[in-house]
């Protein structure tokens, strides 16, 4: 927890300083500014803080001046001897406003206020949790048809296809219906125990294969339990992975 004071009377920075460790122990002042020049130079050079204690009165004008110079994305907690900056000082992103002397107990709820709006979050646990999430295998499509919304369980799909620019999936019962998905997409979120992409238009579902034969160039054909017009092939750049698939071996 990085917190950056700029003040320009030391005394006052040094009160701050205190009472700062005395609510947050774990707390690290990371530095004490006292002029707008020295506040832009800084900030342009390091991360920004966690949390901004600033004086509205510096040594060569107003603070407000670092805001018109440079972006400030931390949340500030102005402290002044004078209560007419406070409007301006709300149409930045300031969380605070106190009144010298500082008082512990006003800064301590300053800081609380502070803490619950900007919680830390793990991101990384966040990361792995949504890529868990992005692994799960949805258990059934919501498809649309005329004004109609249907939603359809994974293990009823026999494949996906594409035809004329379009991705659709045909069920079991000879249904067609399509989807919001491309097929790499499909590929990536269908249980690939049970689906198997035969080549670049079709994804066919193992219980949706009547037989098979051998053909040209190392192809293979599938013949269907389902009523399809088109001829399916698997391309003889996936063949061999393919029947490992068949063997319950899935790439």
């Amino acid at each position: 927890m990085k917190i950056l004071i700029i003040e320009d009377e030391a005394a006052a920075a040094r009160r701050l300083k205190r009472i700062i460790e005395e609510i947050l122990p774990s707390a690290s002042i990371i530095d004490n500014l006292e002029t707008i020049s020295s506040v832009v130079s800084w900030l342009k050079v390091n991360s920004q803080p966690d949390l901004i204690l600033m004086d509205i009165h510096l040594a060569d004008g107003s603070c407000f001046e670092i805001f018109k110079q440079i972006e400030i994305t931390s949340p500030v907690i102005f402290v002044t001897a004078y209560d007419q900056y406070a409007l301006q000082a709300f149409k930045v992103n300031s969380i605070d406003y106190l009144l010298k002397p500082v008082k512990k107990e006003e800064l301590e709820i300053s800081l609380s206020k502070w803490e619950k709006a900007h919680k830390q979050v793990d991101f990384n646990a966040l990361i792995n949790q949504m890529l868990v999430k992005s692994k799960e295998q949805p258990k059934r499509f919501v498809v649309k048809y005329g004004q109609y919304i249907k939603a359809i369980d994974t293990s009823e799909i026999a494949m996906f296809y594409s035809e004329e620019k379009t991705i659709n999936l045909l069920t079991f019962a000879n249904e067609s219906f399509p989807v919001d998905y491309s097929l790499d997409k499909l590929s990536e979120i269908l249980d690939n125990t049970k689906f198997f992409r035969v080549n670049r238009a079709v994804i066919i579902n193992y219980k949706a294969i009547a037989q098979m034969f051998s053909h040209l160039k190392g192809k293979v054909k599938i013949q269907t339990t389902t009523k399809f017009d088109m001829e399916i092939y698997v391309s003889a750049d996936r063949a061999h992975d393919f029947k490992l698939w068949l063997m319950g071996k899935p790439e």
